[in-house]
């Protein structure tokens, strides 16, 4: 009998294992486990549980061949054992298998996976539960969501862990309402939902900005007793947040505040910098020391997002030196982008340019992306016409006459096009959703696709009238609702968010007074529309709620929640 109550060493738990257990194979088999979970100092453990396999296990069985792989899990020595293991009689189990291609998913290590699946089905494991799992995260993870889908198709049998990998894999692949559909699919089987597969269809609702789905999963995570679990909690804390919702995000917070790891804590603050609460997130970032917690590059990301949304050029430049000076944190070129954001916004160009040029990173195209748009707002068009081609020798494709268009800059929109049409290049254009009864509205700009697009058409043109009597002024349009062509084409008119706007007044998106409306759009919120809204909010007497890509705008008595800097 081993005594373990001095686990806290697991030397001695592998003294008495010599002691009383010479010959007993399993037993060193989780000695091996036992230094590899070691909270020592790791590199010495685990060379320990490489000399107790070699030394102690003459004749090692499958599992002692996947407890030594597992000891190495995550790095490449654990495709090296199991290399030397296809040399010896022990053939891998799934157990085995799942260990490696959570592996290769976690190094890159693409091509070994490929090989793995192939022995894997050889040896008809690929669709057992624990080997079916893991190869639907890793595909997943390597971005082949088709074979990550046809390896989930091909199980027998679904469980808990293969619905979790599928649901985790559509999310981190873009594909939030697959997720979603997937969970429900999940439920419909009766199949209990985790931790992981909660979280992860938490995510997919927060990246369409879900607030139903975000409340009725939080309402499932009460039910099954999974609201207290922290992977839950903290993807809760993002949705609310990623809604517009920071008080509900709070709550969730102040919950599980005597638990709360740095995520949890992150995640929190990037709600309240979405907003531009600065106040509210280095108020955090001091709780957070004064409980022992220390903030890493993703807290450092929250208040310079929070600072440059809040327009404070000088803390946000202040913060970027402190984070390195005082917290040791390197930036990344994420929070160089925060600073650069700060200063274009306010219209100091040049000392925008003079960051992404001296900054220790290679300038990426995002960054370029960012000053074009703030020379259309602040009319640089030399300074634009230069980043321009800096950002079309890295995204040949990217539409940059958008952001100029919204500007009133047609005459270099129209040249930018023509250079875009000789490159058959595909524009991609901008979309505006509204949520109604759980399902997303999507409209373009001049959308008429919509069945209830005379309504809506009309209800634009009175929000327009009525916007006009407050003294906003914009083109002609007709009060019939119908477009001219002539209108059609100039396309300010019938921006994509108007379109929204007016369809959740048509159909009630938002029916209580209380109640804010709530828009989303992909793109950044044009000047038209910012300026038009703000109208919008005096005629509708209502508080309108705009995500953009960048940030919320909150409209209420005709002023936006931005100051206008955004």
């Amino acid at each position: 009998m081993i005594n373990r109550t001095n686990e806290s060493d697991p030397r001695t738990i592998h003294a008495q294992a010599i002691k009383y257990c010479a010959t007993e194979k399993s037993a060193f088999n989780n000695i091996i486990t036992l230094y590899s979970k070691s909270h020592s100092n790791l590199h010495l453990c685990l060379s320990y549980a490489h000399r107790v396999f070699h030394y102690q296990i003459p004749k090692p069985t499958v599992a002692s061949w996947t407890s030594l792989i597992s000891a190495f899990a995550g790095t490449p020595s654990s495709l090296t054992h199991f290399a030397a293991m296809l040399r010896h009689p022990a053939l891998p189990s799934q157990r085995t298998l799942a260990v490696l291609f959570k592996t290769c998913a976690h190094i890159g290590a693409f091509s070994f996976g490929l090989q793995l699946h192939a022995i894997a089905a050889k040896l008809s494991v690929a669709t057992q539960p624990f080997s079916g799992s893991s190869l639907v995260s890793f595909y997943s993870k390597s971005g082949f969501f088709g074979d990550a889908r046809k390896a989930f198709d091909e199980m027998p049998d679904w469980d808990q862990v293969s619905f979790a990998s599928l649901i985790v894999g559509l999310s981190q692949n873009s594909r939030p309402i697959d997720a979603l559909s997937c969970f429900a699919n999940m439920v419909g089987f009766n199949v209990r939902s985790t931790a992981y597969s909660l979280s992860g269809t938490v995510s997919a609702a927060a990246r369409i900005m879900g607030l139903e789905q975000c409340r009725m999963l939080h309402c499932h995570s009460v039910v099954t007793g999974l609201d207290q679990d922290l992977i839950v909690g903290t993807s809760l804390i993002d949705g609310y947040g990623k809604c517009g919702l920071v008080s509900d995000a709070r709550e969730v917070f102040d919950e599980l505040l005597p638990c709360m790891n740095v995520v949890g804590w992150n995640a929190m603050m990037a709600g309240y910098a979405q907003q531009g609460d600065s106040m509210l997130v280095l108020s955090l970032l001091r709780l957070m020391k004064v409980r022992g917690l220390v903030p890493d590059e993703y807290s450092f990301l929250a208040v310079l997002t929070s600072l440059a949304n809040a327009g404070l050029v000088d803390e946000t430049g202040k913060w970027l030196s402190k984070m390195k000076v005082d917290y040791g944190v390197e930036p990344e070129i994420e929070h160089y982008a925060c600073f650069v954001g700060a200063l274009a916004g306010c219209g100091r160009l040049q000392d925008a340019e003079k960051v992404v040029t001296t900054m220790p990173f290679e300038p990426n195209a995002a960054l370029w992306r960012l000053l074009l748009t703030a020379c259309a707002t602040h009319g640089a068009v030399d300074m634009a016409h230069t980043i321009r081609n800096k950002l079309a020798s890295l995204h040949p494709d990217d539409e940059t006459w958008n952001i100029l268009a919204n500007n009133g800059r047609f005459e270099e929109v129209a040249e930018m096009s023509k250079t875009t049409e000789d490159r058959m290049v595909k524009k991609v254009g901008g979309k505006s959703w509204v949520e109604y009864q759980g399902k997303a509205h999507v409209f373009l700009a001049g959308d008429q696709t919509h069945p209830r697009k005379n309504e809506i058409y009309r209800m634009l043109a009175e929000l327009i009238t009525k916007s006009e009597n407050l003294g906003y002024r914009t083109a002609p349009h007709t009060n019939s609702g119908e477009i001219k062509e002539t209108e059609k084409s100039e396309g300010v008119h019938y921006h994509s968010l108007k379109l929204a706007l007016a369809f959740a007044v048509v159909s009630g998106a938002a029916v209580a007074p209380s109640k804010p409306i709530r828009i989303m759009k992909n793109l950044r919120i044009c000047k038209e529309c910012h300026e038009s809204f703000k109208f919008f909010c005096r005629v509708l007497d209502r508080e309108i709620i705009v995500r953009d890509v960048n940030r919320y705008h909150r409209f209420v008595y005709g002023r936006c929640s931005c100051g206008d800097y955004w």
